[in-house]
C-alpha cells in the first residue's frame, strides 16, 4: 500500500476542479462557492488531505518558519516562573499571523544549547533579556542577516527592545515605603549576571542584568544606601533564603523585593523568624503575578503587562520579517498597593 502523502492535485482529480480552486478553497483568499467548497473539502477528508505542505510554504518564501526564543538561563528555571509563561503566551499570540513555530534556545555563558543561536535554522531571534554573553552571540546572528528582538534587554543600536519602565515602577514602590516613614530598607535583587551568585552586593558592584540594574537604580533613587542582596533566580525558595540571611543579620523595617516570587519567600521567612507581616516588617514585590500559599496576604507590588509584554515582541518580530517598522515597545506597570506594606513598627 502506498504511504505517499496526498497532494491538493489529488484533492483536485477526486472532487473534479482545478488545482488552483482546490487551492484557494484552502488558503481562503480567493471566495468559492459552498458546494464547491464542500466538494473539496469531502475530497480531502476521503484522501487523508489536511492542508498544504507548510515546509513547501517555507521554501517558497526562502524561511523555516521558525523564530528562536532564547533565555539566558536553564529552561525549567525560568518556566517556572509566571511571567515567563504569560509572556510566551503572548509571544505565540504575536507571531501567529507568521504561522511560525517557536524554538526555546539556552544561551546562559556556560552551556549554549545545540541548535544555537550561532545554528539554528531561525526566520527571526527574540532574546529574552540580553546578557553580555548574549551580546557577543548576536554579532554572528546579525552576520546572517537574521531579524533579532531584545525583551528588556539592550542588545546594541538598531535591535528594536520590548522595554518595561522598570526604574520608575520599582522607583514608585520605594517612595510608597518612604512615605509611609520607612528608611531602614534592604533590597533583594534578581540574578546579577549569568554565574547567578547569591550575596550582598558592594556598593559599587557591576550589574550585568539590564533589568536588575533598572530595578535597583529605581529602588536606590528613593533609598540611595540601603543594601541590596542578590538572589541567584526568582523562586520562592530563593526569596526564603534571601529572607533567612537578611534576618539573621538584621532587621530592618522594609524589604524591597524585585520579583514577586522572592517576595513570597521573604514573607515565609519573616514568619519563620517570628515576624508579623507588616507590622514588623514591610514587604513588597515585582510583577502581578498569583503566587501560590500567599493567603492571606495581599502582595504590595507593581503589575506588568507580562502578556502584552511577549505579544509586542511577537508582534516586532512578524512586523520585521513584513518589512515594517516595529511598534508599540514601549509598556508600564502599575502600582498595586496590597496588605503586605504599612507603617515601620514603633520600638
Amino acid at each position: 500500500m502506498s504511504t505517499r502523502r496526498a497532494t491538493i492535485n489529488d484533492v483536485a482529480r477526486e472532487a473534479g476542479v482545478s488545482p488552483s480552486t482546490a487551492s484557494v478553497v484552502f488558503s481562503g483568499k480567493t471566495p468559492t462557492s459552498e458546494a464547491t467548497r464542500a466538494r473539496v473539502l469531502a475530497a480531502a477528508e476521503s484522501l487523508g488531505y489536511t492542508g498544504p505542505d507548510p515546509r513547501a510554504a517555507s521554501l517558497r518564501r526562502g524561511r523555516s518558519g521558525i523564530v528562536g526564543v532564547v533565555f539566558d538561563q536553564h529552561l525549567g528555571t525560568a518556566f517556572l516562573d509566571p511571567v515567563t509563561t504569560h509572556m510566551m503566551d503572548g509571544l505565540a499570540d504575536g507571531v501567529s499571523r507568521l504561522g511560525a513555530a517557536l524554538l526555546l534556545l539556552r544561551d546562559d555563558g556556560v552551556t549554549v544549547s545545540e541548535p544555537s543561536l550561532h545554528t539554528a535554522p531561525i526566520d527571526a531571534a527574540v532574546l529574552i533579556g540580553c546578557s553580555p554573553r548574549m551580546r557577543d552571540s548576536l554579532e554572528i546572528v546579525r552576520g546572517r542577516g537574521i531579524p533579532v528582538v531584545v525583551v528588556e534587554g539592550d542588545a546594541g543600536e538598531g535591535v528594536p527592545r520590548v522595554l518595561l519602565d522598570n526604574a520608575d515602577a520599582q522607583r514608585a514602590a520605594a517612595r510608597h515605603l518612604a512615605d509611609l516613614g520607612h528608611d531602614d530598607v534592604v533590597i533583594v535583587t534578581l540574578p546579577v549576571d549569568t554565574l547567578r551568585r547569591r550575596g550582598w552586593l558592594a556598593p559599587d558592584a557591576v550589574i550585568g542584568v539590564d533589568v536588575t540594574a533598572d530595578r535597583l537604580r529605581g529602588a536606590r533613587q528613593v533609598f540611595p544606601d540601603a543594601p541590596a542582596l542578590a538572589a541567584a533566580t526568582s523562586s520562592i525558595d530563593e526569596g526564603a533564603i534571601a529572607g533567612r540571611t537578611i534576618f539573621a543579620e538584621r532587621r530592618p523595617t522594609a524589604i524591597i523585593a524585585q520579583s514577586d516570587l522572592l517576595a513570597a519567600g521573604i514573607i515565609r521567612a519573616a514568619e519563620e523568624a517570628g515576624l508579623r507581616v507588616p507590622q514588623d516588617v514591610s514587604v513588597t514585590g515585582f510583577d502581578g503575578v498569583v503566587v501560590d500559599g500567599l493567603a492571606p496576604h495581599v502582595l504590595t507590588t507593581l503589575v506588568q503587562p507580562a502578556t502584552a509584554k511577549g505579544r509586542a515582541a511577537g508582534e516586532a518580530v512578524a512586523a520585521m520579517l513584513e518589512d515594517t517598522v516595529p511598534s508599540g515597545l514601549d509598556l508600564e506597570c502599575t502600582f498595586r498597593v496590597g496588605t503586605t506594606t504599612g507603617p515601620p513598627p514603633t520600638t
